[in-house]
């Protein structure tokens, strides 16, 4: 019998090249069981900021729903462009980007007419001051071993005065154990240690890695980029969600926060 090899967690670096490979790869990999177990969560044409559930259409932090009308957005690890849809249903023009052949497939499954365009986040492949808007829940920003380049990125693409709102999990998390019951709620490792999360093949080669931030590195990354930071948003897990979503659960949720948002606008 031919046992499938377990990748091997770790912690140690990945530069830029490596840990776009391993996401690429994983998420093509992954794609169909995860929008399997959570595309009826995300819906396919909802807005969901995060685990939480904070939906835009209440949140409203990209701004007023009736003035995304004629704005072109961008959606930068947009999956299977379930943000991209909505905002396309309140008259915005979203272009939907991920790196993930397999993920944009599903894009294509669900239909509709939003353009899809395959490319990295730290490379997009649009002129400067395309859009108005440029938005991402959970997409990109938290696999990326040089975050900065893709705030510059960001900020070129964008007109004067846009707005990027992105999500990412919580840097406080990182001290936390990836568990939802009682077993995650003791502090399992340093909030300091920024070695980025690793799951890597009997070689060595990178399968899957996330890049830990603490918040005041967000912040600076934020600026360093080139934007004002308006607002920092952490979610409040709500009553009625009852689902566990990885690390995420309505135990964690109501002691310590799963998400961060950062709302910013380039000058």
């Amino acid at each position: 019998m031919i046992h499938e090899y377990e990748p091997e967690a770790t912690r140690r670096e990945s530069d830029e090249a490596e840990s776009s490979r391993a996401s690429r790869g994983w998420w093509d990999r992954n794609a169909d069981e995860y929008q399997s177990e959570h595309g009826g969560f995300l819906g396919d044409d909802r807005f969901v900021w995060g685990p939480e559930g904070l939906d835009e259409t209440e949140a409203a932090l990209l701004g007023p729903a009736d003035g995304l009308k004629g704005l072109d957005v961008l959606e930068i690890g947009a999956g299977a462009a379930q943000c991209s849809r909505w905002l396309a249903a309140q008259g915005a023009r979203p272009v939907a980007l991920d790196l993930s052949h397999r993920q944009l497939q599903h894009a294509l499954r669900i239909g509709g007419d939003v353009p899809l365009v395959e490319a990295d986040a730290g490379a997009l492949p649009f002129a400067d001051g395309s859009f108005d808007l440029a938005c991402s829940a959970y997409g990109a920003v938290p696999f990326v071993a040089d975050p900065v380049r893709v705030m510059r990125e960001v900020r070129r693409v964008l007109r004067p005065g846009g707005r990027w709102v992105f999500s990412v999990t919580h840097p406080i998390r990182w001290a936390f154990p990836d568990e939802p019951g009682p077993e995650g709620l003791s502090v399992a490792a340093s909030y300091f240690d920024r070695t980025p999360y690793v799951e890597q093949d009997e070689t060595g080669r990178a399968v899957y890695v996330e890049h830990h931030r603490t918040l005041g590195d967000r912040v600076r990354d934020v600026v360093a980029g080139g934007f004002h930071l308006i607002d920092l948003v952490e979610p409040e897990w709500p009553a009625w969600n009852r689902q566990e979503w990885g690390g995420w659960s309505p135990l964690r949720g109501n002691l310590i926060p799963g998400t961060a948002i950062f709302i910013c606008e380039r000058d």
